[in-house]
C-alpha cells in the first residue's frame, strides 16, 4: 500500500472539511430551490400558455425569500451538533467513562502509546456489551474520546488491543474524526430536506386545469427532472462520506502497523472483531460508520462494497499482512 505521511493525511483531512463546508450549504440551497419549484408545479391551480416561466419565477421569488431562514437553521442545527457531538454519540451508543482503578491495563496501553507518540491522552469510555468494536469521537483536544466495548477489552490480548487503540489514536492525530463529524452534520440536515420534498411530492396535491393534451407531459418532465437532480445531488453527497469513510481506515490500519511495528496485531484483532462486531445500542447509520468495523455493514457484495462506508475487513487484512 503506498505510504502517505501524518502531514500529508492531516493537510488533506483539512481540505476536505473545508470543501465539504462550502458543498453541502451549496447543495441544500440547490435542493431548497427545488422544493420550492416541485411546490410550484403542484400547487399551481390554473394552467395557462406561461406555466413554465410562472412556476420558475415564483420558485425563484419564494427561494430568495427562503434563502435566510435556510442558511440561519442549518447554522444553528450544525453549531448544536458540531458543539454537542459527543453527547449525542455517548447517548446513541450508550458510552460511558471508564473507571481507571478497575481498567489499569487499558489506561496503561492508551499513555504508553500517547507517550511514545508525543499524543495528547485522550478520554475513555466503555460500552458494555460483550460485542468487539472501538471508535474515537470529539473535535479537540477537551472531546477526543476513545471509546472501547467491554467485549473488546477482554476478548484481546495486550498486543491486539493496543493495535486497536493505536487505530483510534491515528484517527485522531489524521483528523480523520473532524472530517466525519462535519460530513455527519450535513448529511444529516441533507436527508431532513429531502424528506420535506419527497414528503411535499406524496401528500402535495396537484391540480392543473386545461384542455390543453400536453399540458400534463409538460408538468410531470419538470417534477421527473428536479426529482433527478435532487438524486443526483443526495447520491454524490453520500458517495463523498463513504470515500473519505474507507480512505481514512486503510491509513489508520498503516499507521497502527507503524506505531506498534506490529502489524500482524492488527490483524489479529480485526479478525476477531469481525466475528462479532455489532453494538446493540447502535441503531443509526451515521454513527455506526465511526466503529473501526461499521456494525450494521451488510456481508460483502460488489454492490454494498460501493455504498459501505468501511472497506473489507479482508482487504484490510492482507494489506496489513503485506506491511
Amino acid at each position: 500500500m503506498k505510504y502517505i505521511g501524518i502531514q500529508t493525511q492531516q493537510r488533506r483531512n483539512n481540505i476536505r472539511s473545508i470543501a465539504m463546508l462550502l458543498f453541502f450549504p451549496c447543495v441544500i440551497l440547490l435542493l431548497t430551490w427545488v422544493f420550492f419549484l416541485i411546490s410550484e408545479a403542484y400547487l399551481f391551480s390554473e394552467y395557462d400558455a406561461d406555466f413554465q416561466d410562472s412556476a420558475f419565477s415564483d420558485a425563484t421569488f419564494s427561494f430568495l425569500d427562503a434563502v435566510p431562514w435556510v442558511v440561519g437553521i442549518c447554522l444553528v442545527w450544525f453549531l448544536i451538533a458540531y458543539h454537542y457531538n459527543t453527547a449525542i454519540i455517548n447517548a446513541s451508543t450508550g458510552s460511558k467513562p471508564l473507571e481507571r482503578r478497575e481498567n489499569k491495563r487499558v489506561y496503561n496501553l492508551v499513555e504508553n502509546l500517547c507517550m511514545a507518540t508525543q499524543t495528547s491522552m485522550p478520554q475513555i469510555n466503555v460500552i458494555e456489551n460483550d460485542s468487539l468494536n472501538a471508535f474515537t469521537s470529539g473535535i479537540n483536544k477537551k472531546t477526543f474520546t476513545i471509546t472501547l466495548s467491554r467485549g473488546l477489552i477482554n476478548k484481546l490480548d495486550d498486543r491486539e488491543l493496543e493495535a486497536v487503540i493505536a487505530h483510534e489514536l491515528m484517527h485522531i492525530r489524521n483528523n480523520d474524526v473532524k472530517v466525519l463529524i462535519v460530513s455527519i452534520v450535513f448529511v444529516g440536515i441533507f436527508s431532513f430536506l429531502t424528506q420535506i420534498l419527497f414528503r411535499s411530492l406524496l401528500y402535495g396535491r396537484f391540480r392543473v386545469k386545461s384542455n390543453n393534451k400536453n399540458s400534463g407531459g409538460g408538468v410531470i418532465i419538470i417534477i421527473l427532472l428536479v426529482l433527478v437532480l435532487a438524486a443526483i445531488g443526495y447520491f454524490i453527497t453520500l458517495m463523498m462520506r463513504f470515500a473519505i469513510s474507507r480512505n481514512r481506515e486503510y491509513m489508520a490500519d498503516a499507521g497502527s502497523a507503524e506505531m506498534t511495528q506490529n502489524p500482524l496485531a492488527l490483524a489479529s484483532a480485526l479478525r476477531k472483531i469481525s466475528a462479532n462486531p455489532h453494538i446493540e445500542a447502535v441503531k443509526q447509520s451515521d454513527v455506526a460508520q465511526l466503529f473501526i468495523d461499521n456494525p450494521l455493514q451488510k456481508s460483502a457484495s460488489f454492490i454494498n462494497e460501493i455504498f459501505a462506508t468501511h472497506p473489507p475487513i479482508k482487504k484490510r487484512i492482507q494489506a496489513l499482512e503485506q506491511f
